[in-house]
């Protein structure tokens, strides 16, 4: 029979008592188990490739005095104005700091509330943006007002 050394044995309690604690750590840890905000980013970045990309550019910043950037006090601002916006377009020339952009941007009116709460979270936290997540509650009342 084998005697264990008092560092031996105190190095086994440790691990014994430690492990629940390490093990529950690396469960909540993002890259193992996503929160919802993450998921809402994730959705919002895809729904943004396929809708946005085009006009508004990967980085956010649009095309020059065609398509506005993606940052500032506008996407900071009222979440209902900016749902209203990504399912009712706008047909108007737009202008921000002085520069005019003459694109409309078109309606949405397919996309979802989940999709447009994604896409303008991703929106409210990309490019330098750091916004309040858009819940879907927030797109069901805006839409409710536009109709």
């Amino acid at each position: 029979m084998r005697i264990i050394t008092p560092v031996r044995f105190l190095f086994l309690i440790f691990c014994i008592l430690s492990s629940p604690a390490l093990l529950h750590a690396q469960e909540n840890h993002c890259a193992v188990k996503k929160s919802p905000y993450r998921l809402s980013m994730d959705s919002g970045k895809k729904v943004y490739t396929l809708l946005c990309v085009t006009c508004h550019q990967a980085d956010g910043l649009g095309i020059p005095k065609l398509n506005p950037p993606l940052t500032g006090n506008r996407i900071l601002g009222d979440k209902q104005t900016q749902i209203g916006i990504v399912i009712r377009g706008v047909a108007t020339q737009q202008e921000k700091e002085g520069v005019k952009y003459p694109k409309a941007m078109p309606p949405n009116p397919d996309l979802n509330d989940r999709e447009i709460a994604d896409v303008l979270t991703y929106i409210r936290n990309s490019f330098g943006n750091k916004a309040s997540a858009v819940k879907v509650s927030d797109v069901k009342s805006a839409r409710s007002k536009l109709n």
